[in-house]
């Protein structure tokens, strides 16, 4: 049976709110957090991005819930070396419970200091080398590199946790799941797609975790629920690579018509029937997922939980989905 974790939006939640969410989370007996590493939301509504490692330095204190990243870009926003010192760092404050989730990125986030935004392709040759620079840093051992992308000189992280940070890798098609099946040390995708999961694991990832997630809108009016995951988190549902190339926020907003009300009614969970969240979720376990992570859309976080701790999760734990 998979563990069911919260999915910490932080496009859509300051600081304080984050670190409340995740706090209700807990008493709502979810296993497990996730937490979005953003430079920018993907639209003005959401209207947030807060550095996501101060974040997690909180949530350290906060909670006793395993945290990872889903998903953090080591590539062009920022030097692999730098990163590997705010991920131990997080990792010592939460003494082992952190995972990063690691992925090729969005221009959306990574443009921002003029860098030349790569095509796929050179962006997962990027990601390879950033992961073999973060983990030899990892080891607290100096470390001298000069590889394709990357340059370190006499870089040794001081302040390093006790065991290897796991570092699972983000997919969604057929050369970034076999990356993440070479050298990752978990595999994260987000469609309860059993292909992409077998694929992983004859790949090379074998019986390493494989987790995904999913956004809901929990809300007593199911309409008003589709209005609301329609206005804030219709970037979900635009088609293609948009997602990878539009650059700002206002470009996604120019792209909000691809996106219709009818399609978000259809693509996403909205409203307050049980059985629709359960089988939402149950989907995953099915294609063979470990963890599964969901976030809820809009102000009602703590109708959400609620819902979750006496609705949701004892169907799922019952295995009655």
């Amino acid at each position: 049976m998979p563990e069911y974790g919260y999915f910490l939006a932080t496009e859509e939640w300051g600081p304080a709110d984050l670190i409340e969410q995740a706090r209700m989370a807990e008493q709502a007996g979810f296993d497990c957090l996730w937490i979005s590493d953003h430079y920018h939301p993907w639209n003005r509504e959401q209207g947030q991005s807060p550095f996501v490692w101060s974040v997690i330095g909180a949530l350290s204190e906060a909670v006793s819930l395993p945290v990872q990243t889903a998903v953090t870009c080591p590539t062009v926003r920022i030097h692999p070396a730098v990163l590997a010192q705010a991920v131990a760092t997080c990792a010592v404050m939460t003494g082992g419970r952190l995972r990063l989730g690691v992925g090729s990125g969005e221009a959306l986030n990574e443009h921002i200091l003029g860098d030349h935004w790569p095509p796929a392709n050179v962006r997962l040759e990027m990601l390879e080398e950033a992961i073999a620079v973060m983990r030899h840093l990892f080891t607290g051992e100096l470390v001298n590199h000069r590889g394709t992308h990357y340059t370190v000189e006499n870089a040794r992280l001081y302040t390093v946790p006790d065991g290897p940070v796991p570092i699972d890798v983000s997919g969604f098609g057929p050369k970034a799941t076999a990356l993440a099946a070479r050298v990752g040390d978990g595999y994260i995708t987000m469609a309860p797609e059993e292909s992409l999961v077998t694929r992983f694991r004859k790949g090379g990832g074998g019986a390493k975790l494989v987790s995904g997630g999913l956004k809901v809108c929990y809300g007593p009016d199911r309409d008003e629920a589709v209005r609301t995951a329609h206005r804030l988190w219709y970037t979900e549902l635009l088609p293609g690579e948009l997602g990878q190339v539009l650059p700002t926020p206002r470009h996604f907003e120019q792209a909000q018509s691809l996106v219709t009300e009818q399609m978000t009614r259809k693509g996403m969970v909205c409203g307050d029937d049980s059985d629709e969240h359960v089988a939402a979720l149950a989907a995953f376990a099915d294609a063979g997922f470990d963890r599964v992570y969901v976030n809820q859309i809009g102000p009602d976080q703590r109708g959400f939980f609620d819902f979750y701790r006496t609705k949701v999760l004892p169907q799922l734990r019952q295995g009655t989905g």
